[in-house]
């Protein structure tokens, strides 16, 4: 896949969660202050390791968003409740855990910091 599929609106966890939002115990990782990046990726796929530096680099150049990646196998539970079938697949969170934005693929720099844009 050359893009990502084009950015969606988020969905929030489906399964017992009736807030809508995530938080580090479920991605096993901090939220950022201000937006977070959540990647879930796979053991051989090459996309994921792109998106893991272009993710990584994004949250390194705007204060307040980090990167967290989630291992999709050791996390099938979380995969299903967000209808994630494919990876490289990212999420968009604003400040509070909400999904703000999603895509599956690896995407562009310049699409990531759009969607960014939303959740800041």
């Amino acid at each position: 896949m050359t893009g990502p599929e084009r950015w969606n609106g988020g969905a929030g966890v489906r399964s017992g969660d009736d807030s809508g939002r995530l938080g580090a115990a479920e991605l096993g990782g901090e939220l950022g202050t201000r937006a977070t990046l959540v990647q879930f990726s796979s053991a051989f796929c090459a996309p994921c390791r792109a998106t893991r530096r272009i993710l990584g680099e994004i949250a390194g150049m705007v204060p307040g968003v980090t990167h967290v990646e989630v291992d999709a196998e050791a996390r099938l539970d979380l995969m299903r409740a967000l209808e994630i079938h494919k990876t490289p697949t990212v999420l968009v969170l604003d400040a509070g855990g909400r999904v703000v934005r999603r895509a599956a693929g690896q995407p562009r720099k310049a699409d990531v910091i759009a969607a960014l844009g939303e959740a800041v």
